[in-house]
Parts: structure tokens; C-alpha cells; sequence
């Protein structure tokens, strides 16, 4: 990241090993040309409909960093890179919970957009947590909010509406974002086309870390 980014920060949280990278393949074991069929040795290997998944409340961010993010990375990678943005990803007649539910298993890499209003939304929490289960490499937006702001409302804690399992997973979804690394972006003061540019190259560098780690396991399961 350049030194000269003065208005959105990293934020210097632990990494909770989230974003570690696959293990490498002993050069040995690639020292010689494979011939393999991609589509043979892909049913061994991870499938995923989209790259990334973008977790935001509306509300707060779909007409801005929301958005902007989808578009630029399309952007960046020529529609290389496969977003899923609920309002730009699913169609009339499509079951909003199936597709969610789909898009997190099937993604790479999920971006949760913190917002003032993010604790409001209970789809949010729900998609945060099952991105959290499902061991995805997250990458944290916090938007007119600090990590130390992760902490569920007493009101939805209180509320008839979630079960006292759902409450202890939307917990442990944030204590495990709130100490990872993410980005940090004041809208009174920061640069929101800095932050959607640096956040489309975090997250375009991480798709492409587990697409060469998923070609080097390709490899090595024909050897």
C-alpha cells in the first residue's frame, strides 16, 4: 500500500490468520510439465460461482462504496473477476436466502462493509456469520466506524427475534473480524475513490493468490 494514503487507513488489528496463504508446493513436485485435463481435475478441487462476495448494509453503503467497489473491480479486471452484489447479482423470482446462501459458499473472498446502521440489517449478521464459518478470507471496510465498534447491540441481543444460538454466532463472527487487518475510512474527511482503490487491489491480490494456490493443487493431483 503507498505511504501517502493519509486519509484511508489500514487498520492495525492482530490477523487472525484469515488471510495467511496456501501452502506452498514443493518445487519438486512441479519441476516437470503436467499434461491434465482441467476439467477432469477441476470436480477434485474447490468450485466457486463468484470471487467475491460484498456483505454491506444498503442502507448506509449501496450507493456508494458498495457499488463503486463492484464496478471497479470489473474495472480493474475486465470482468475477470466475478462480484456477487445482491441487487446487481440476483434476479425477479430468485429466492433471496437460496442465493445468499449459495453466493457465500461458493466465494473466494467476502468483504464485509461496516457501516453506522450494519447492526440494524439482520441479513448482515447473518451473511457475516456464515462467511466466518464457511472460513472465508475476509477483507474488513469500516465506514464511519472504528474495529472497536464491533460489538452486537444490546437491543439485538434483548430481541425476541434472534435465538440465543444465533446471538452467540453473530458474536463470534465479529470478535473474529474485529481483529483482522482491514481498511478504515472517515466520509468526512477521507477520499472514497482512494478507498474503493485500494480496496479493489486488496481484494483483486487475494482472489489471485488462491487461484494460482488451486492451479498448483490441480497440478499436483495428476503427479
Amino acid at each position: 500500500m503507498a505511504s501517502g494514503l493519509s486519509r484511508t487507513s489500514v487498520s492495525r488489528s492482530v490477523a487472525l490468520g484469515l488471510h495467511a496463504p496456501a501452502e506452498e508446493v514443493k518445487a519438486a513436485m512441479v519441476s516437470r510439465p503436467v499434461d491434465y485435463d482441467e476439467d477432469d481435475v477441476a470436480g477434485r478441487t474447490a468450485r466457486y460461482e463468484y470471487d467475491v462476495f460484498i456483505n454491506h448494509r444498503g442502507a448506509d453503503t449501496k450507493r456508494n462504496v458498495a457499488r463503486l467497489l463492484y464496478d471497479r473491480l470489473q474495472q480493474l479486471t475486465g470482468g475477470g473477476v466475478r462480484s456477487f452484489l445482491d441487487n446487481m447479482s440476483m434476479r425477479p423470482g430468485d429466492r433471496l436466502e437460496d442465493c445468499l446462501d449459495a453466493a457465500i459458499r461458493e466465494c473466494r473472498v467476502g468483504v464485509a462493509i461496516f457501516s453506522p446502521r450494519y447492526f440494524e440489517s439482520d441479513f448482515c449478521l447473518r451473511e457475516l456469520a456464515a462467511l466466518v464459518e464457511a472460513r472465508k478470507t475476509i477483507i474488513p471496510i469500516f465506514y464511519d466506524i472504528k474495529p472497536s465498534d464491533l460489538l452486537l447491540p444490546e437491543a439485538v441481543v434483548e430481541s425476541n427475534a434472534h435465538a440465543p444460538r444465533d446471538v452467540e454466532r453473530f458474536r463470534r463472527a465479529l470478535r473474529e473480524v474485529k481483529y483482522t487487518v482491514g481498511l478504515v475510512h472517515d466520509s468526512a474527511t477521507g477520499d472514497l475513490a482512494e478507498l474503493v482503490s485500494v480496496a479493489a487491489h486488496a481484494v483483486y491480490q487475494r482472489i489471485e493468490e488462491m487461484r494460482s494456490a488451486q492451479s498448483q493443487q490441480m497440478i499436483v493431483s495428476r503427479l
